[in-house]
């Protein structure tokens, strides 16, 4: 069962118990409506407590049903909240830890709440692309006002119980409690307090009956709707929550919920929706690794050592610092301490400034960090992450010096974003201890962590990393070893066919332009300029010689003989001004890609921006088979965690692999037959991935 029923003396308590946090599932909503019907057939009980176990009062829909018809099978939520409102004894929520979506939903239909402090309260449907669906746009604006009440939906952030309990006039919560331990116990006093109340003849209060007015009414909407307009603009929910608020203040109780219900369904429907949700599920399906089990022991990392103070260094070491755990920072040269430490408190101190760090948080993350010009500080550290130059005979140096220096058991970690982590471990008498962590740059804010598993990478290690990479806030995604691993590896192939595009007659302005509006943080060109044109460089030399037959644009060579390595030099496809990151075109850069295609007897055609992101996104997810063909993803819903959380990729689109299913993978393989017929692209590329073609003829998506 999901929920169980039991008797204290004249209060009946029925507990969801569905881990990890009580989810609304089929199951679980009967168990609730059988514990109401079985409450109020008997005599002896005068009340009931509703409330959660674990860990949570209830965290909303089973994120497994979503998109079946479990979801929608009656008992459906609706039906539920209905059954606690027409109840003839009052019904008590006793709410702690989670109350969100549904499970705030289902505590707004029973008669009173108690809350425990220290609860996360929220309505987040919005980040599903959906808008509440069993009247929290109706029942939220009754208790708390309409404009917060409007600001919890449009932003789906949680808000603390307390601060809600602290509002004038709020009637969300009937009670505070002392502590999360003491809740039950007030909880049942309470209720059986108000059975009482009841006893005596009081009716039980219903939330559809109170007002829900707005002073400015008209004013007051048009100018939500004019802020969540420019803030949302490639989504339509949040505007639509707007105005199922709107229909609460001016329609009545019933005519709302069903506004609010179509409105729910219709977006369901959406590809916006269909993106957010199966990326809701995709960052926690990232976590867990076939051959890894949850149970598996893990090693204890108390102290991080981190080698390079560089921009990456720095970034990493800021991670750690922020979840609290010491760090000890090693340079060959007190001036590169020097420069990297005070990088650090560049960014901690803009982070003081804009309010969203306390000086005293700074100082005492600060004082967590050790820098040392010796690897004999090192030796007590439990896990070491390199990130110095990505060079393989830097990197053998490096961790020849930490495998004679480094305590037993301590996991080496490299930062490469290319290189052969197999390789790098052999240069350590300790391979199962070796792993990748690429962490992206700036590696302070960028939320993506792959971990790459070497051939020897024991378990617990794996299992330790994917465990420190939530401590410090990543969403990690583990990557078999090869060149570039998920991420870089598919970028080469989209950073070609930019190239191709250039060569047949696009500006770096116009194929920026065209995949920004697609959806992209930034377009290709734009990218390699904040990554350094240099690095793009050094990595086709090194290809050049590895792969002789691979075939590129030679534009970007030519770009980079200039000197023209991007942002950091103040020049690169573009121009830029000290001070901002606008991105200027330079006619010196178009004339020079003019006299490239003329030296190779190319006549420029008009390419439409429509082929454009075809040929960039397509060329991502043929890449993308071939990976998980190799088995260096786990599954495809990793690859689309990568390309949202690494690359800029449109969110409302869902990654590349959910937009292919999206654009249907049929029509995928269909165009890139097209692109393979063309004299100056490379047709090989073009052919189909063996998995790709298999699914197209097994009329199968990625799953």
């Amino acid at each position: 069962m999901t929920a169980s029923y039991q008797v204290h003396g004249n209060v009946a308590v029925i507990t969801l118990d569905n881990p990890p946090v009580n989810g609304l599932g089929l199951a679980t909503r009967c168990a609730l409506v059988d514990g109401l019907a079985r409450a109020q057939v008997d005599e002896a009980v005068m009340a009931i407590v509703l409330t959660g176990a674990g860990k949570a009062f209830s965290g909303g829909a089973d994120i497994k049903e979503f998109g079946t018809p479990q979801a929608i099978q009656e008992p459906n939520l609706l039906s539920v909240i209905g059954a606690i409102e027409h109840c003839v004894k009052p019904v008590v929520a006793a709410i702690h830890s989670v109350a969100m979506g549904g499970g705030l939903e289902l505590a707004l239909g029973c008669h009173y709440r108690v809350v425990a402090p220290g609860c996360n309260v929220a309505l987040p449907e919005v980040k599903l692309g959906l808008i509440p669906g069993a009247g929290g746009t109706q029942r939220l604006p009754r208790v708390i006002g309409v404009e917060a009440a409007l600001n919890m939906i449009v932003s789906g952030e949680p808000v603390k119980s307390e601060f809600i309990a602290g509002v004038p006039g709020q009637k969300l919560f009937d009670k505070l409690t002392v502590s999360t331990e003491s809740l039950m116990d007030e909880a049942l006093a309470f209720a059986r307090g108000v059975a009482d109340e009841h006893a005596k003849g009081a009716p039980l209060p219903l939330v559809r009956h109170l007002p829900c007015k707005h002073p400015q009414g008209d004013a007051y909407f048009q100018f939500a709707r004019n802020m969540v307009k420019g803030m949302a603009k490639n989504f339509p929910a949040p505007a639509q929550c707007v105005d199922a608020v709107e229909v609460a203040t001016k329609k009545k109780f019933a005519d709302g919920m069903a506004y609010e219900r179509e409105h729910f369904i219709n977006l369901m429907w959406t590809s916006e929706s269909r993106a957010l949700r199966h990326l809701f599920v995709a960052e926690r399906a990232a976590s867990k690794i076939p051959d890894v089990p949850s149970d598996t022991p893990q090693r204890e990392i108390r102290k991080v050592a981190v080698i390079g103070a560089g921009t990456m260094g720095g970034g990493i070491a800021m991670n750690f610092l922020n979840a609290g755990i010491p760090v000890t920072m090693l340079e060959m040269k007190p001036e590169a301490i020097e420069r990297g430490v005070g990088v650090m408190r560049k960014n901690y101190e803009a982070q003081v400034k804009k309010g969203k760090l306390k000086q005293d948080k700074y100082e005492q993350r600060m004082a967590l960090l050790t820098t040392t010009l010796s690897y004999d500080d090192l030796k007590d550290a439990d896990l070491v992450i390199e990130a110095v130059f990505e060079d393989i005979g830097v990197k053998e140096q490096v961790f020849k010096q930490l495998d004679a220096v480094v305590r037993p058991g301590a996991i080496l970690a490299s930062n490469t974003s290319t290189l052969d982590v197999n390789r790098i471990a052999a240069f350590t008498k300790r391979p199962q201890d070796v792993v990748g962590m690429h962490f992206f740059s700036p590696a302070n804010v960028m939320k993506l962590l792959e971990v790459v598993r070497g051939e020897k990478t024991a378990k617990d290690v794996l299992a330790t990393v994917m465990t420190v990479a939530k401590k410090i806030r990543k969403t990690a995604v583990v990557a078999g070893v090869c060149d570039g691993f998920i991420g870089n590896r598919m970028i080469e192939q989209y950073v070609r066919q930019a190239g191709f595009l250039i060569d047949e007659g696009c500006t770096p302005a116009q194929v920026d332009k065209a995949v920004e509006k697609f959806g992209f943080a930034m377009g290709p060109f734009r990218m390699g300029d904040l990554a350094g044109n240099d690095i793009g460089w050094a990595i086709r030399k090194r290809r050049a010689i590895e792969h002789p037959d691979m075939k590129y644009s030679k534009t970007a060579d030519l770009l980079c003989e200039r000197g023209r390595f991007g942002q950091k030099v103040g020049k690169g496809w573009y121009d830029y001004v000290p001070g901002r990151r606008d991105a200027i075109p330079n006619a010196e850069v178009v004339a020079m890609i003019e006299d490239y295609r003329k030296s190779q007897g190319i006549t420029p055609r008009k390419v439409t921006d429509e082929e454009i992101v075809q040929r960039l996104v397509f060329s991502l997810v043929n890449e993308a088979a071939h990976i998980l063909e190799e088995g260096i993803a786990n599954k495809a819903s990793d690859i689309d965690v990568v390309y949202i959380f690494g690359y800029g990729f449109p969110v409302f689109r869902g990654g590349p692999l959910n937009y292919a299913n999206e654009f249907g993978l049929f029509n995928v393989v269909a165009t890139m037959k097209r692109f393979a017929q063309n004299p100056l692209d490379d047709a090989a590329f073009w052919q189909p991935a063996p998995l790709l073609a298999r699914l197209v003829a097994q009329g199968k998506q990625f799953a």
